[in-house]
């Protein structure tokens, strides 16, 4: 398995090299995007808009599917100080590790003349991801933040007038209505999210420990993790699985977004933590829950505020573009109204403007969309360190741990401080 992930790295590199010699025409720049084959495919049309717009020719490089495979194949081509690709799109947690590597071209120049393009988004989304030493190093072209799906028939047959705006209020409607459906449906549980050993978990994490005034915060050169806030919210989280038995027994080994998606579209359960995508999956014409779930914000702890995990695709341009105004000017057309309007009604895509969510034939298409643009006013970011992948291979250890009972949560954030500084120490340094 490692020699052929070795000889995968290997061709990635010599054909970036290969493309790094080839000359390229004035009128043309290279994009590299991946996805699902249905994203790869709505990019080349996408492409071919922006060239008959503006006579500017985009050559897509294809990336896999696979999120750290796409990550692994923009270091290669950008370590390599290759000319192409010129633009790319980077998931969130990339940007600080690219802008901390001076990969990213600054964009404040071109928005001096374009002033008016920055007036569209959610104006906390750039200030939190896309700034970097005071200057704007990518714009978001895709949102993502966590929400609580659940079952309107199943509350409402139950007598709740409104989903939960607390975690108490949640586990007290599971209970009750878990109780009930059991005795037909043995497999339903009132709430699943994601568990398992992945960055998922963290996100699920941040939001509940936020919620609860805590989170993951960096002060004085330290990451500041072991509070009464936080170990309040881990406890939470594992009694749902062994106190409360409200999430099933395989949330902490299996439950990913997937499989989270799939249990609750399969009618087992009256509540689910996903991300949007999952929106159109649950309303397709085969779904057995199909018009009978509905979206809200995640829920509080009593005195806390509900958050939302920010994530999301940005765009950005290589330092090393040869051909930077072209580029420009392909992440004008991305970021425009028209285009963000036409990956929301093709892919289901979040828009990063905020003034795509008032848009009629957007909200009569996704209705949910009026909720999300209020949700995602209160997104939370995770560490903006270059190193934050260690950070979270850290804290899924130790959470994940936590969950399946191998160590009390108050142990579990002590130790995971204890490494990730230890982390921190040798970067900062």
């Amino acid at each position: 398995m490692k020699g052929k992930i070795f000889k995968k790295l290997i061709l990635l590199i010599f054909l970036f090299l290969l493309l790094g010699c080839q000359g390229k025409k004035k009128n043309e720049i290279t994009f590299m995007v991946g996805g699902a084959p249905n994203e790869v495919a709505f990019w080349n049309k996408l492409a071919k808009e922006f060239e008959k717009e503006t006579g500017i020719k985009v050559e897509i490089l294809k990336q896999p599917a696979d999120t750290e495979q796409r990550r692994q194949g923009l270091v290669i081509a950008l370590t390599s100080k290759n000319k192409d690709p010129d633009v790319f799109l980077m998931d969130v947690v990339w940007i600080p590790q690219f802008a901390a590597s001076h990969w990213l071209e600054p964009l404040n120049s071109y928005l001096k003349r374009d002033s008016q393009i920055l007036k569209g988004f959610f104006k906390n989304v750039i200030k939190t991801v896309d700034v970097y030493h005071q200057n704007i190093i990518a714009l978001p072209v895709y949102i993502d933040g966590g929400i609580l799906y659940y079952r309107k028939d199943l509350l409402q047959k139950a007598g709740f007038k409104n989903p939960p705006q607390t975690w108490e209020d949640l586990v007290d409607y599971s209970l009750k209505i878990q109780r009930i459906i059991k005795k037909e449906n043995p497999d339903f549980y009132g709430f699943v999210w994601q568990g398992a050993q992945y960055e998922g978990l963290v996100c699920n994490f941040l939001e509940i420990a936020t919620s609860n005034k805590g989170g993951i915060f960096f002060k004085n050169g330290r990451i500041i993790l072991n509070i009464p806030q936080n170990i309040k919210a881990l406890e939470f989280m594992k009694d749902l699985i062994h106190k409360y038995k409200i999430s099933p027994p395989n949330t902490f080994t299996e439950m990913k977004e997937e499989e989270t998606r799939i249990f609750f579209q399969k009618g087992n359960a009256l509540f689910e933590r996903n991300w949007p995508y999952a929106w159109m999956l649950h309303q397709a014409q085969n779904s057995p829950v199909k018009n009978k779930i509905d979206i809200t914000e995640l829920p509080h702890f009593k005195g806390g505020k509900s958050t939302s995990a920010l994530g999301g695709w940005h765009i950005g341009i290589s330092k090393y573009s040869d051909n930077k105004k072209a580029s420009w000017k392909f992440v004008k057309f991305v970021t425009s109204y028209k285009v963000q309007k036409e990956l929301a009604l093709n892919l289901g895509w979040n828009p990063a403007r905020t003034d795509v969510y008032k848009d009629k034939e957007i909200l009569k298409t996704l209705p949910h969309f009026k909720k999300l643009r209020v949700i995602f006013n209160n997104l939370v970011p995770r560490p903006k360190v270059p190193y934050y992948p260690l950070i979270s291979e850290t804290l899924q250890r130790y959470i994940n741990g936590a969950l399946a009972g191998k160590i009390e949560p108050a142990k579990a954030l002590a130790q995971a401080e204890k490494e990730i500084n230890l982390i921190v120490n040798r970067y900062e340094k």
